[in-house]
């Protein structure tokens, strides 16, 4: 029985090919595209105004040589909302659940703002290894410290995406099971054990969409610090 709560989290496959890259396209099918009228419909105005704001919100910060990665941040939280919330339906796989993935987004873009901060300002970019008034004494170890601290950062990244989905839907299947379990027998306790269940689904909601806030987010400070 405790194999089967972590079947969801294997990835589909069909005649021996994975379904994974289909679950990848689908948010791309489901958004609409923009055209070029001058009025359009509800769901492409509330479309707009929500990556206006993001992108406004994210880019705010960031020197303008940063702003040429508001497109690319944009479209990578679209796509891990997008992502985040499918995998809440019934049936249905959860690419960002796999940790793999999740480092695979997490890994190169980490690299590349540590690589343009090499290459822009090297100095500063050094400077991060060495807080200023170290004693002299302590500066190798905080060096060694501050290095390893820099290399954890992807791994952070695409760990704590996948471990908050991972949690969230285990405890959903896990609640699940015992409402069924006890509608039969209990049936005042199931009813009770249902209300969180459905209470647990609006957090993981939110869950979803702020952790894919908080990726991107972390991502805009990493090239904050070397932009």
């Amino acid at each position: 029985m405790n194999l089967s709560f972590f079947d969801q989290f294997m990835s589909p496959s069909l005649l021996g090919i994975p379904l994974i890259a289909l679950a990848i396209i689908t948010p791309w099918l489901m958004l609409p595209t923009p055209t070029h009228r001058w009025l359009n419909n509800r769901l492409m105005t509330l479309q707009s105004w929500f990556i206006n704001q993001f992108t406004s919100q994210l880019m705010q910060p960031i020197n303008l040589g940063g702003h040429k990665w508001a497109m690319l941040l944009t479209a990578l939280m679209l796509f891990l909302i997008s992502m985040n919330l499918l995998g809440l339906l019934p049936y249905t796989f959860t690419p960002t659940t796999q940790l793999s993935l999740n480092m695979a987004f997490a890994l190169p873009l980490w690299l590349t703002t540590v690589l343009i901060g090499m290459f822009n300002q090297p100095t500063i970019a050094l400077s991060h290894l060495l807080p200023e008034g170290t004693p002299t004494p302590l500066i190798p170890i905080l060096i060694i410290i501050e290095t390893i601290s820099l290399f954890i950062r992807p791994l952070a990244l695409g760990v704590r995406l996948t471990a908050n989905l991972t949690a969230g839907h285990l405890l959903m299947q896990l609640i699940a099971t015992a409402a069924f379990t006890l509608t039969n027998m209990m049936p005042t306790v199931a009813l009770l054990t249902s209300t969180i269940l459905l209470m647990l689904t609006i957090l993981e909601v939110a869950v979803a969409m702020i952790q894919a806030y908080v990726f991107i987010l972390l991502l805009s400070l990493y090239l904050q610090e070397n932009i």
